[in-house]
């Protein structure tokens, strides 16, 4: 009779644990499919802007390209701040606006680049990433101590960034790009980990949404930052 309770009661445990596997699939699936149309969003932007000479002249002829700039890291931090606030319709608006900002501000890239080396560029970081994030998704391995090393690196490597502004050194931009790549591409994996450390299987549907949003802003900018750092050493400028 005990055997019997005994082989329900796995029966029912097992189920329920299966229905939370499915329904992380299902929210990683979302975090991923958010990331990759903002980054389609933003290589479509980028290109439409850097192939009307109107658009480049006027983004990066003027102080508007400032703003195209900034603007970004401004609804980073919006976002950051107020996403338990907002609607999740909210949020979802503000990340494809943040998206077609970035597709802007990016298409410096196809000026100072060649095009080709920006596909193969573009291609090389999908792959790393793609493998960083899996084994980030997949380890069993606890990555809060190595997340919390990463994010004191990208603050020595902002603060780097800075300097090297007025120093203009090539040597400590090689250095700085080399930072960038090892640390994204460690940052790639920890923040898939932790979130799917997010995902809670009670989330009603506004908050599942908010979190697969800020799931896909939080791994668009480790690519787009991983992918920026590598094109430093596999880019091809156009003056060369």
């Amino acid at each position: 009779m005990a055997f019997g309770t005994d082989r329900k009661y796995m029966t029912r445990t097992q189920s329920e644990a299966a229905e939370i596997d499915v329904g992380l699939r299902q929210y990683m699936l979302r975090v991923y499919n958010y990331m990759a149309s903002g980054l389609a969003l933003t290589g479509i932007v980028a290109m439409l802007v850097a192939s009307n000479e109107t658009m480049t002249q006027l983004i990066f002829g003027t102080p508007l390209k400032w703003v195209v700039m900034l603007a970004p890291l401004g609804f980073v931090f919006f976002m950051s701040f107020k996403i338990e606030t907002m609607k999740a319709s909210t949020a979802q608006t503000l990340f494809w606006v943040f998206a077609a900002l970035m597709g802007a501000s990016l298409a410096s890239v196809f000026l100072v680049f060649t095009g080709e080396s920006v596909a193969r560029t573009f291609f090389i970081t999908a792959a790393a990433f793609a493998g960083l994030s899996l084994w980030g998704y997949t380890t069993k391995k606890n990555l809060s101590a190595f997340g919390t090393f990463l994010v004191m690196g990208l603050i020595g490597l902002m603060i780097a960034m800075v300097v090297n502004i007025f120093l203009q050194s090539a040597m400590m931009q090689f250095v700085i790009s080399a930072a960038g790549v090892l640390i994204f591409a460690g940052l790639t994996a920890y923040d898939t980990q932790r979130i799917k450390e997010m995902y809670w299987h009670l989330d009603g549907g506004e908050v599942a949404v908010k979190k697969a949003v800020m799931g896909a802003l939080t791994l668009y900018l480790d690519f787009i930052n991983l992918f920026t750092f590598l094109l430093q050493f596999l880019g091809v400028r156009r003056d060369e």
